[in-house]
């Protein structure tokens, strides 16, 4: 009987725990159960002894918080703050940029799904739509990649005038100034769109909508500042630039050595208080045709005149490219994808101190709006430029291996091809509900710094992964470069979105967990704030409600987690039924197990965590994975749970889930306190490891939807440019493909012929005349197929050149006319 006894005492606290029940619940149920078990005579005398022990003296610390704080809280303040890591004012400000969102419900280890299927879902103004369907399709269709990126090198100027007129440089100014004030989803739209045609057209539009002088002037600068630029800038009668990076100051943008001393000088013929600057800046887009740059550097005030602080920080400046000792022009070539970029340098330049944004009052906070900025700028542009990627490689690289005939068929029939067809489809389909999630919050008035940074690394690293598959699947088409090649120039590109707005592996190891940590969990931010209080009873009295309201929360998860582990997340909670249920009740287990992986990683680590960049990245990538995963099942539910998008919501989960799975196997591993470790990976799996990659079935399923035209392709690769022009590549991939599916019944009837001897092997025009002559086939069966023939053998072609020597760039250039010429015939 006493073995029940305990049996039930276990079970009601481990279903408070799961529950987070509330503090009077904790109170008052297990008095009342011990009560009723010793009336029943279900608890032994030892036993209840114990049990009244443990519950009087939780409620002994309960009830007088002032020993409480004495004995417990008070120690353990001390102690955490002798292993708090040293935090510099840049990496405060980093924290302390943008807010929490869906981030946070993940790190709760229990989300609340409502929360985010009531987020609305992204819908484009009828004014944006208009804008897409005009001028962003018009630029598309005066852009010739080929031409801008092998001759030219730079966009032509009646592309750069329609840039400026159309107000592609003012999309996040407000009307009130003349821009086009458009919303995030806007935004990414037509990056997407543009980056489809040519990323360094998109890269061109993007960056001054990004973060630079208008995104700085709108969020901080002054009103005399705003009425003398946003309008300029809108009609693109000022070309901006940001220069942040430096020679010796790359991820460490903090670190920058950039200068401007406080000091008098001479400015437009009169004597004034001002900055005189010295800076040399590289990898600056729009840098060589810039007109007004924003500068970041570090200022310093030696002989106090404005206070009494020498070093005052950080702080960004604008400066019209044409002031003296300013020195523009030069350019760095990335990777043959020509966009403007280049070193920018000063020497001696001396400014106004109304030239700094939010003048005197901006003094010092040029770090802060950095990383405020980024916030949002971070989460819409590369990845906006990373899902146009996936979305052409699914429809090009899908239609070519559908056209593509090796050993008979078509590749992508082949089991290896299908593979990699099916991977470019699966993460197109996660990097579209991942942009679409994001710029969602971004547009509801959410700065999510945390998701921002998920987005930028994990959409650029998956545009990584579907060009490459992508190019093993086209081969030598995507290799050789030309007119005709379609994925050429954007394989060229995948190191420029992996690089700029914060590199990858910085990104990973160190700031989607360290800073998510800290940001998104519920209670460690108030544990470090109270930590840096100065005042000993205000932080005493903050830290104690955040420590109780911790252990609280690790002791939910760790109910959670078990039981979530051993029913492998049957019974947990979901907010719709049928495949998507069961994939938000896997979602609730890994986010359980999520948050007790962190909690414990943190608590046995400390400060020491920051360092142990490997394990951060992992932690890192659960949150990320859990983020993408939540997008997916969002995307499917927003797009009413079609039937044909099935296969693509269940090759996400599964891709989602083992590489989530795969991380908690590296922390295990790889966590120093080995005891600790082999109690988390028993508790996150009690069962044995569940998840796998999808199946070969799945694969199938998954390829076969951008192998043939469909809702399921139409809606993935929506929003990509698709020219109507029958002499462009792009057009003639889809009339091929339709060709292709028209004629497929006829040519299975001319193989069956010619496998039964009614035709004669040979030519594929022989054994057609033959077939018409004997009558298998009409005469517009015959023109079907051989139509069909001429459209795929067009679509496989690659382009040759006469020389491509520059000394007979000029003939070279002749050939390729012809070549195109050939190619429309």
């Amino acid at each position: 009987m006493a073995a029940i006894g305990t049996l039930l005492i276990l079970i009601v606290l481990w279903a408070l725990a799961y529950s987070s029940a509330k503090a009077i619940v904790w109170v008052l149920l297990p008095p009342a159960l011990l009560i009723s078990l010793q009336l029943g005579g279900l608890i032994g005398t030892f036993g209840a002894t114990v049990s009244w022990i443990v519950y009087a003296t939780g409620m002994f610390f309960y009830l007088l918080p002032g020993l409480r704080l004495r004995l417990i809280s008070g120690p353990l303040l001390r102690q955490f703050r002798s292993v708090m890591p040293a935090m510099s004012a840049t990496e405060r400000e980093a924290l302390h940029a943008g807010n929490v969102w869906w981030d946070g419900e993940l790190f709760s280890g229990q989300p609340d799904w409502q929360r985010l299927l009531e987020q609305p879902e992204p819908q484009l103004t009828e004014q944006e739509q208009a804008f897409i369907d005009g001028p962003v399709e018009r630029l598309c269709k005066m852009l010739d990649d080929w031409q801008i990126t092998h001759h030219d090198k730079d966009l032509p100027e009646a592309v750069w005038s329609f840039i400026k007129q159309s107000g592609l440089f003012g999309m996040i100014i407000p009307r009130a100034y003349g821009g086009l004030e458009f919303s995030a989803l806007a935004h990414s739209t037509i990056v997407m769109k543009i980056s489809s045609r040519s990323i360094a057209a998109a890269v061109t539009v993007m960056v001054p909508n990004s973060l630079g002088p208008a995104k700085l002037l709108l969020h901080y600068g002054t009103q005399t500042q705003k009425e003398r630029y946003l309008r300029r800038l809108a009609k693109g009668e000022e070309i901006p630039c940001f220069a942040l990076t430096g020679p010796d100051a790359g991820s460490d943008a903090g670190a920058i050595p950039d200068s401007g001393v406080v000091t008098e000088g001479e400015f437009n013929g009169q004597r004034m208080l001002g900055i005189r600057l010295n800076w040399e800046k590289r990898y600056i887009t729009l840098g060589p045709v810039a007109t007004l740059i924003g500068l970041a550097f570090k200022l310093y005030d030696p002989d106090h005149l404005l206070g009494s602080d020498t070093s005052l920080g950080i702080t960004v400046a604008l400066i019209p490219s044409e002031t003296k000792g300013v020195e523009i022009g030069q350019r760095h070539m990335p990777l043959n994808i020509p966009f403007q970029n280049g070193p920018i340098r000063g020497k001696d330049v001396f400014i106004p101190l109304d030239w700094v944004i939010g003048e005197q009052s901006g003094i010092g906070q040029g770090w802060r709006m950095l990383v405020e900025s980024l916030s949002e700028g971070r989460g819409i542009s590369l990845p906006a430029l990373a899902t146009g990627a996936g979305k052409a490689a699914s429809r090009y690289t899908g239609t070519y291996a559908a056209m593509r005939r090796q050993f008979g068929q078509p590749i992508g029939n082949f089991e290896g091809v299908e593979e990699a067809l099916a991977r470019i489809a699966g993460i197109t389909y996660q990097m579209d509900a991942a942009r679409l999630l994001t710029v969602s919050a971004l547009d509801s008035g959410e700065k999510p710094s945390v998701i921002s940074a998920i987005v930028k690394y994990h959409l650029t690293e998956r545009y990584r992964q579907v060009i490459n598959d992508a190019m093993d699947i086209q081969g030598g088409s995507g290799i050789c470069l030309g007119p005709r090649n379609l994925i050429g120039r954007v394989y060229q590109a995948i190191p420029i979105a992996i690089t700029v707005e914060g590199a990858n592996i910085l990104t990973r190891s160190m700031i989607i967990f360290g800073q998510g940590a800290i940001r998104s969990h519920p209670y460690i931010l108030q544990e470090f704030s109270a930590a840096q209080e100065q005042e000993w009873k205000r932080a005493l009295s903050t830290f104690d409600m955040a420590l109780f309201g911790h252990i609280g929360f690790l002791v939910t998860n760790l109910a959670r987690t078990f039981w979530l582990g051993i029913t492998r997340g049957r019974f947990s909670e979901r907010p719709v039924k049928g495949v998507a249920g069961h994939y938000f009740q896997q979602l609730n287990w890994m986010s359980a197990a999520f948050a007790l992986s962190a909690d414990l990683a943190l608590m046995t680590l400390g400060g020491a965590l920051k360092r142990k960049e490997r394990l951060s990245a992992r932690l890192g990538d659960l949150l990320s994975e859990l983020y993408i995963a939540s997008a997916a099942l969002k995307h499917f539910i927003d797009g009413h749970q079609r039937f044909t998008d099935i296969p693509l919501l269940q090759w996400a989960m599964e891709d989602s889930l083992y590489r989530m799975q795969e991380a908690f196997v590296g922390i295990f591993r790889n966590l120093p306190f080995r005891p600790l470790a082999w109690i988390v990976r028993l508790l996150t799996f009690p069962t044995g490891l569940p998840y796998h990659k999808p199946s070969d079935r799945l694969d199938h399923a998954v390829a076969g939807a951008i192998l043939q035209p469909g809702e399921a392709r139409a809606r993935l690769t929506a929003g990509i440019f698709l020219s109507s022009d029958p002499h462009e590549p792009v057009a003639q991939l889809d009339q091929a493909l339709a060709a292709a599916v028209a004629s497929a019944p006829i040519e299975k009837t001319l193989r069956q012929a010619r496998r039964a001897g009614q035709i004669h092997p040979g030519t594929n025009e022989v054994m057609v005349a033959e077939a018409v002559e004997i009558g298998i086939l009409t005469q517009s069966d015959a023109q079907l197929v051989l139509e069909t023939q001429r459209l795929r053998d067009q679509v496989i072609q690659v382009d040759a050149f006469d020389d491509l020597s520059s000394r007979n760039k000029e003939k070279s250039q002749q050939g390729e006319t012809s070549i195109r010429h050939l190619g429309a015939a």
